[in-house]
C-alpha cells in the first residue's frame, strides 16, 4: 500500500476496519511519526531545526512564520496541514489521521489535543476507526488544555477557552468555553470589544469563559 492510497481512504471518511491491511499500514505510519516526534522532544533544537523536523513529520514544506515549543506528539503526521505563522505551544497532541487543517496565524495553546478518530460504539467493531477532519480557520486562538473532537470546524477569529471540550462547529468570531463547549460571547473585531450573548446562551458561572495565555 502507498501513503497516497492510505490518505485518500482517510480523507474520504471511510472506516478503517480493525485488523485490515489499511489498519496495519496505519500502524506503520504511526511508528515513523513516533520516531520523528522522539527526535523533536529528545534534546534542544533551534527554531530552524524544529521547522525541518516538522517538515519531515508532515511530508511537506512548512509555511513561513511557523513556531513550535516542544514537546509535541503526533501519531500520523502526514495529514497535518498548516497555514502561515502558526504557533503550537508545548505539550500538544495531534491525532491527525482524519486530517488537521490549521489556518494562518492560528495559536494553539499548551496541552491542546486535536483528535480526528472515533471508534464504533458496538464492542464487536470497536477496533475499527472512523476518521473525520478538524478544520481550524485563520486567526483562531485555542486556549490551554482544550480538546477538539473529530469533525469540528472552528471559524475564523474565534477563541476556545482553556479546558474546553469542543464537540460541535464554532461560528466565526465567537468565544466558546465549557464542557461541552458553548458560545459565551461574540468578538467585535473593528473595535476590539466583545458583545455578551443572552444569559440563556451562556454556560454556568464557572465555565472557562476567559481563555488562558497560549
Amino acid at each position: 500500500m502507498e501513503l497516497e492510497d492510505y490518505l485518500d481512504h482517510l480523507n474520504s471518511g471511510k472506516t478503517v476496519d480493525g485488523g485490515s491491511e489499511m489498519h496495519e499500514f496505519m500502524h506503520l505510519v504511526s511508528q515513523e511519526a513516533i520516531r520523528i516526534c522522539a527526535d523533536i522532544n529528545s534534546s534542544y533544537h533551534t527554531p530552524e531545526e524544529l521547522t525541518m523536523l516538522f517538515a519531515e513529520l508532515t511530508g511537506r514544506p512548512v509555511p513561513e512564520g511557523f513556531a513550535l515549543f516542544p514537546p509535541f506528539n503526533a501519531d500520523c503526521g502526514k495529514n497535518i496541514h498548516l497555514g502561515k505563522s502558526v504557533f503550537i505551544n508545548s505539550g500538544c497532541k495531534f491525532q491527525d489521521q482524519g486530517g488537521i487543517y490549521i489556518g494562518d496565524r492560528a495559536l494553539i495553546g499548551h496541552n491542546v489535543v486535536l483528535a480526528t478518530l472515533n471508534h464504533p460504539l458496538d464492542p464487536a467493531r470497536r477496533s475499527s476507526l472512523e476518521p473525520a477532519p478538524i478544520r481550524i480557520e485563520e486567526d483562531v486562538w485555542i486556549g490551554s488544555g482544550a480538546i477538539v473532537l473529530p469533525g469540528v470546524r472552528i471559524g475564523r477569529g474565534s477563541v476556545v477557552a482553556a479546558g474546553a471540550v469542543v464537540t460541535k462547529d464554532v461560528p466565526a468570531m465567537t468565544v466558546v468555553g465549557g464542557v461541552p463547549a458553548k458560545p459565551i460571547k461574540k468578538i467585535d473585531a473593528p473595535s476590539g470589544s466583545q458583545e455578551p450573548l443572552p444569559p440563556s446562551s451562556a454556560p454556568g458561572r464557572d465555565a472557562a469563559a476567559r481563555p488562558q495565555a497560549v
